[in-house]
C-alpha cells in the first residue's frame, strides 16, 4: 500500500478494539465495505464505495498485524505463507460473511488483504446488469468471458449467472477456484466447488479432470496462463459451457490478450480454436455513484459470424466498430454503458469521461437523442 494513495484519500473511522480480528471484519461488514487491508506501521483500512478509510489513527505494530492476519488462517495457510511468502484462502465470519484473502510479506512483516464476499448472491436484476445479459445463463456450450480490472465485480457478476443456471436448469456445475468465494446451495443444479491447495493439486490437474467428472457447466476462477487457457478451450470444443475471469480493460483487449500468451507458431491454431467456441465476452469497470454505491458500466461482445471472422483473420482491432455497430444484437459499448448512467442522472459527464477508453465519445452520444 503506497503511502501516497493512503494519505491522499483517507477518511478516519472510530477505532475499534484489535484484539481480534472480527471487530475488524464486523466493521467492514457494519460499513458496507468492500476491503480491509492491515500492514505493520499504519493503522487498519478499509474501502468504502471505493475509498480508503483508516480504522483509528493508531499504527499496527508487526507482532499486532502478525495476530490478526494469523487469526484467519489453518495450519496449511501458516506453512505456506513461510515457505512461500504468500498465500490465498477463504475465511468465513461464521454464517455472517466470507471474505478471499491474500496474506503475504511486507517490508519482512505479514500483512492481509481481506475482500468481502457477502453470503447472499445478487441476481443480475440487483445488479442492474443489462436484461439481455440473462441469456448467458441459458448457453447450452462455448466459452463466456467476463474481465476487468481487479476489484471490478467480476466475480460477483460471475455468481449471479451461476446461481441462475443454479435456479432455473438440472445441470452439473463445476466451479474451480483459488478460494472458492462465493459458496451456492444446492438447488435445480448439482454443484462441486473445487479449491486449489485444498480439494485438487494445482489449475492443471482440476481441468484435466474436469471432463472426467460428468459437466455440462465449468467455471474457471481465473485464466493465469496459456496453459489454463488452452485446456479452458479444450473443455469448451468438447460440447461444455465454460465461464472464466480475465484482467483486460475491453473486449478487444481481450481476444488479444488469450492469443498473445501463446507462443507465436500456436497463435495462428489459437485465433480458429476461439474464433470457434468463443460465445460472449463481458467486460466492465465498477464506478462510485453520486448517490452512494457502486456499479458496473459493461462492454458486451457477442460472437456473432462478423466477430468471429474477425478472430480468425486476426483482425481483433476491428472487434469495437462491429459492438458499436450491433445494439439491435445485444452488444454494448462501455461507453454507451456509461452514456446511459449519465442519462440516468448517477453518474456525471466527467466522471463518464474519465472511465471511458475514448472520452470524445462520451459527448458524441450525449448529442443522439437515443437510449441503448
Amino acid at each position: 500500500m503506497a503511502t501516497s494513495v493512503i494519505s491522499s484519500q483517507s477518511v478516519i473511522l472510530p477505532a475499534v478494539d484489535l484484539s481480534a480480528i472480527q471487530n475488524l471484519l464486523n466493521l467492514v461488514i457494519e460499513k458496507d465495505a468492500s476491503d480491509l487491508h492491515i500492514a505493520t506501521g499504519y493503522p487498519p483500512f478499509i474501502r468504502i464505495d471505493g475509498i480508503l478509510c483508516s480504522i483509528g489513527d493508531k499504527p499496527l505494530t508487526a507482532e499486532q498485524s502478525r495476530q490478526l492476519v494469523f487469526q484467519t488462517m489453518n495450519d496449511s495457510n501458516v506453512k505456506k505463507i513461510e515457505k512461500e511468502y504468500e498465500t490465498d484462502y477463504g475465511f468465513s465470519l461464521g454464517n455472517i460473511a466470507r471474505f478471499r484473502v491474500n496474506a503475504f510479506y511486507e517490508r519482512g512483516n505479514i500483512a492481509g488483504a481481506f475482500r468481502l464476499i457477502p453470503t447472499k448472491i445478487r441476481t443480475l436484476e440487483e445488479l442492474d446488469m443489462p436484461k439481455n445479459m440473462s441469456y448467458l445463463a441459458d448457453l447450452t456450450q462455448g466459452f463466456v468471458l467476463l474481465t476487468g480490472p481487479t476489484g471490478s465485480g467480476k466475480t460477483t457478476t460471475l455468481a449471479a449467472i451461476i446461481e441462475k443456471i443454479n435456479q432455473t436448469q438440472n445441470r452439473h456445475i463445476i466451479t474451480i477456484e483459488d478460494p472458492i468465494e462465493y459458496i451456492y446451495t444446492a438447488k435445480k443444479s448439482f454443484i462441486s466447488q473445487r479449491e486449489i491447495d485444498h480439494d485438487t493439486k494445482d489449475w492443471m490437474s482440476a481441468l484435466k479432470s474436469a471432463l472426467r467428472q460428468d459437466p455440462e457447466v465449468v467455471l474457471i476462477g481465473e485464466m493465469r496462463d496459456y496453459e489454463t487457457i488452452s485446456a479452458a478451450l479444450t473443455i469448451a470444443e468438447t460440447g461444455h459451457l465454460v465461464f472464466a475471469t480475465l484482467h483486460t480493460n475491453s473486449a478487444s483487449q481481450t481476444v488479444d490478450r488469450i492469443i498473445d500468451v501463446f507462443p507465436p507458431h500456436q497463435q495462428n491454431q489459437i485465433r480458429v480454436q476461439l474464433a470457434n467456441v468463443l460465445q460472449a465476452v463481458v467486460s466492465q469497470k465498477l464506478l462510485n455513484l453520486r448517490s452512494g454505491g457502486r456499479k458496473a458500466a459493461v462492454e458486451i461482445l457477442i460472437a456473432n459470424s462478423a466477430v468471429r471472422n474477425l478472430i480468425r483473420e486476426g483482425k481483433s482491432y476491428q472487434i469495437d466498430n462491429v459492438i458499436a455497430t450491433s445494439l439491435e444484437m445485444g452488444m454494448l459499448t462501455l461507453e454507451q454503458s456509461l452514456v446511459n448512467m449519465v442519462r440516468r442522472g448517477i453518474i456525471t459527464v466527467e466522471e463518464a469521461q474519465s472511465y471511458s477508453l475514448r472520452p470524445e465519445d462520451i459527448l458524441k452520444l450525449l448529442k443522439l437523442n437515443k437510449t441503448f
